[in-house]
């Protein structure tokens, strides 16, 4: 095994603390949903599990990546699914019900009330708002602006400026 991967095997060791920083391409998805897969193996309940990603593309691709493997696991011959394990970086024969665990995560994962909790920051942020608006100081029925609404602004918002009274200021800028 190389150093980067032995790198990667460590960072998804659940039994760890990690802070996980890296380049694009470099790897972060697959050390996440590793991660997550090797929680899941030590059985953490699903629902005590919370992925945030930057975007809804992420988010998608971690929980394909996640379930598609969970569903490999469940159907693998005896000997592929210890290679998988021992290459996630479990000691299968330290575990020994562990195969039997791993070929059940798929289910379990399926049947999570509300699913695995693999989101954005802003669906998470989002719902914790909703969950708790009087002491964030927020109207119980808010909406998030959307990303063409808030060009549309900026657009309004500097043609004001630049027809006020200090419009000297945002032509020197």
């Amino acid at each position: 095994m190389d150093e980067a991967t032995l790198r990667q095997v460590e960072a998804a060791d659940p039994g760890a603390s990690t802070w996980l920083s890296a380049n694009a391409g470099s790897g972060k998805t697959k050390v996440l949903t590793d991660r997550v897969a090797r929680l899941l193996l030590h059985e953490t309940p699903p629902q005590r599990i919370l992925c945030l990603t930057y975007t809804k593309a992420a988010a998608s691709e971690m929980q394909n990546r996640l379930f598609r493997r969970l569903g490999e696991w469940a159907m693998l011959p005896d000997a592929e699914l210890i290679a998988e394990l021992t290459k996630l970086g479990e000691n299968v024969e330290a575990k020994p019900d562990i195969l039997l665990r791993a070929r059940r995560l798929f289910a379990r994962a399926i049947e999570t009330p509300g699913g695995l909790k693999i989101q954005t920051i802003h669906a998470f942020c989002s719902a914790v708002l909703r969950r708790f608006p009087l002491e964030a100081a927020v109207s119980p029925d808010f909406a998030e602006i959307e990303e063409r609404s808030l060009q549309q602004l900026r657009i309004e918002l500097l043609d004001r400026l630049a027809q006020g009274p200090n419009a000297g200021v945002l032509s020197n800028l």
